[in-house]
């Protein structure tokens, strides 16, 4: 009889042991998906903030609403603008070495035709823009995808900041060499 009661015991205990290990695996898988869901909400912070940040800007620039509304960098692939071309850059990047450089070419999509004058006019103004621009990039900064995207939504708003005519509606790069 004595026995019985141990045994019973034992049971009780072990049955209690399996429901807690259980109650604690669930908490884990609990917090494992509120760290992913945290890291994927964060994510795409990152990138609303890339697209806000023009937004930004345009409220702090002078320029009439309307203007200010075309500055952000579009991509309607299906009807792109005129280029204007611009001559290839070969600058250093900010390292602690100098060892770094980029070699881009870059062409500015318009959003009409009427505003070539104005880009021949002030092209030693835009390519000083893009110069400063590059310049004080890092490599770590531009070696990415997601680094080149927010590079070029910098020289459009920049570069918008200057246009009376009309806006650049995208920057392309057709050559890029990050060393």
């Amino acid at each position: 009889m004595d026995e019985e009661i141990e045994n019973e015991g034992k049971k009780k205990k072990g049955g209690l042991l399996v429901i807690i290990i259980v109650v604690l695996l669930f908490i884990l898988l609990l917090g494992m998906m509120g760290i992913i869901a945290w890291l994927i909400s964060s994510s795409s912070g990152d990138e609303n903030e890339v697209k806000e940040a023009p937004k930004e800007e345009m409220a702090t620039n002078k320029t009439p609403k309307v203007k200010a509304s075309n500055q952000q960098r579009g991509s309607d692939f299906s009807n792109i603008g005129p280029m204007y071309p611009l001559d290839p850059f070969t600058l250093n990047l900010l390292s602690d070495s100098g060892s770094r450089y980029v070699k881009c070419t870059i062409q500015l999509e318009q959003n009409t035709e009427l505003l070539k004058p104005e880009l021949d006019k002030k092209v030693a103004i835009i390519r000083d823009i893009i110069i400063r621009t590059l310049t004080a990039k890092t490599f770590e900064e531009i070696s990415t995808a997601k680094g080149k995207e927010r590079l070029k939504d910098e020289i459009t708003g920049k570069i918008n900041e200057i246009l009376t005519d009309g806006f650049i509606k995208n920057v392309y790069f057709t050559d890029f060499v990050v060393s």
